[in-house]
C-alpha cells in the first residue's frame, strides 16, 4: 500500500480508489446496510498513524460494529503530533489512534491529550500498562515493536557487501552510499535510533556513530516504512526500520532478511490518546475500549502489519518477530519521550550530522 503523508476520509466514502481488497469489502457492506445507522450514532474524528489500508479497515470495523460515523485522517507520528498541537483549543480530531508512544507522551506533556482509564486495561500486557502509568493515564499502549536493520539479500549478494550484524556495521566504508534511514524529523523510527544509539555506546559515541554513518546514507525518506520499503525494492542495501515493517516486506514477497543488532536494540510502544476537549467525547471512550479488544487489534495482522498487539487474548501471527527472544535494551521513555529531550537531540543531529557533506 502507497504511504501517503495525510489522507482525509469520510463516511461513505473511506478513499476507494486506495482501498485495500478487505477493506473495500467491509465498506461496501456498510454503505448499503449501516450507514443510516450511522447517522443515527453520532460520528468519531480519529487521526490514524499507522498505514492508510490498516486505518481504513479499523475504521470499517467499528463502523461496521457500533454504528458510529468514522471520520478518518492518516499521518505519521512526527506529523500527527503536529497536528494535535496545531488544533489546541479548538480540535477537530477526538481519537489520535497510533504512532510510537514518545510522540503520545509529548502530546500529554504539552495538556493536548485528557486522561481516561478505559475498562479495558485489566486485560493488557504489563508494557501497555506501563505507557499508561508513565502518561498519567493520557495514553495507552495498543502494540509493540523492536527496531532493527534490514537488508535486500538480492543486492547485498550482487554487490558482494558483508551482511550487517551490529550497529556499528552501518558505518563500515564499504556500506557508501548503500544505506537509508528515514528523517528523524518526521519520523520516530530513526528518532529511536538516535535515542537507542545513546543509550546504547553513550552520547559522544553515539553521535560519532551517526557522523560516520553520514557518508553511506543514500536517503532520508520520511517514515522508517518508507526506507525498508526502498531497501525491498532495490532501490538500497540495507535500511534501519521497526522489525514489523520488515516483516510486512518479506511477507509481500521481497528478499529482506532482518537483523537485531549484536549491542542490543530499542523498541516502540505505540499507542493511543483521546485529544483534550474532544467535540464526540463520548464515542472516542467507545472507540478506545473497543480498540483494546481482540477483535480490533487482530485487524493489523490481517492488513499484513505485524506488531505484538496489547491485549493479552489477541493471537501473534507466527511470522511477527518474537519480542522475548529479542535483546531490548532497558529504553528510557520517561526521558527520551520529553518534548525537550526530542528537541535537544534533533537539533544536534541536524547541525553535527545531516549538514555533513558527503
Amino acid at each position: 500500500m502507497r504511504s501517503r503523508s495525510a489522507n482525509r476520509c469520510w463516511n461513505g466514502a473511506l478513499c476507494r480508489s486506495s482501498l485495500h481488497p478487505i477493506a473495500r469489502a467491509l465498506a461496501a457492506a456498510i454503505a448499503f446496510c449501516a450507514a443510516p445507522a450511522a447517522l443515527a450514532q453520532g460520528e468519531v474524528d480519529v487521526l490514524c498513524s499507522v498505514p492508510i489500508a490498516w486505518c481504513e479497515a479499523v475504521a470499517t470495523a467499528f463502523q461496521n460494529e457500533t454504528g458510529i460515523a468514522v471520520h478518518l485522517t492518516q499521518k505519521g507520528s512526527a506529523e500527527s503530533l503536529a497536528q494535535v498541537v496545531a488544533e489546541k483549543g479548538k480540535p477537530r480530531h477526538d481519537v489520535w489512534y497510533a504512532g510510537t508512544g514518545d510522540a503520545h507522551l509529548q502530546a500529554a506533556t504539552l495538556g493536548l491529550t485528557e486522561p481516561y482509564r478505559s475498562p479495558m486495561l485489566r486485560e493488557l500486557h504489563d508494557w501497555a500498562m506501563h505507557e499508561a502509568e508513565r502518561s498519567k493515564w493520557h495514553a495507552v499502549g495498543i502494540y509493540t515493536g523492536a527496531l532493527g536493520i534490514g537488508y535486500n539479500t538480492e543486492l547485498i549478494a550482487k554487490k558482494r557487501l558483508p551482511e550487517p550484524k551490529c550497529w556499528a556495521d552501518l558505518a563500515r566504508p564499504e556500506y557508501r552510499d548503500e544505506v537509508q534511514i528515514a528523517d528523524p524529523r518526521t519520523s520516530t523510527a530513526t528518532y529511536s535510533m538516535i535515542a537507542t544509539f545513546v543509550q546504547i555506546f553513550g552520547e559522544d559515541k553515539a553521535f560519532d556513530l551517526l557522523r560516520a554513518m553520514r557518508p553511506n546514507t543514500s536517503g532520508y525518506p520520511r517514515t522508517g516504512a518508507g526506507a525498508i520499503r526502498a531497501v525491498a525494492r532495490g532501490d538500497a542495501a540495507i535500511g534501519v526500520t521497526f522489525l514489523h515493517d520488515g516483516v510486512t516486506e518479506i511477507a509481500n514477497g521481497f528478499p529482506v532478511k532482518l537483523v537485531v543488532p549484536c549491542e542490543g536494540t530499542g523498541y516502540e510502544v505505540g499507542a493511543m490518546s483521546i485529544v483534550k476537549d474532544a467535540p464526540n467525547r463520548t464515542n472516542a471512550q467507545r472507540f478506545y475500549d473497543w480498540a483494546l479488544t481482540p477483535a480490533a487489534q487482530r485487524i493489523g495482522s490481517d492488513m499484513k502489519n505485524f506488531q505484538t498487539p496489547s491485549n493479552k487474548a489477541t493471537p501473534i501471527p507466527p511470522v511477527a518477530p518474537k519480542m522475548s527472544e529479542i535483546k531490548l535494551i532497558q529504553y528510557d521513555f520517561a526521558k527520551y519521550g520529553t518534548v525537550t529531550e526530542r528537541a535537544r537531540l534533533l537539533e544536534k543531529w541536524d547541525r553535527e550530522v545531516r549538514a555533513l557533506p558527503r
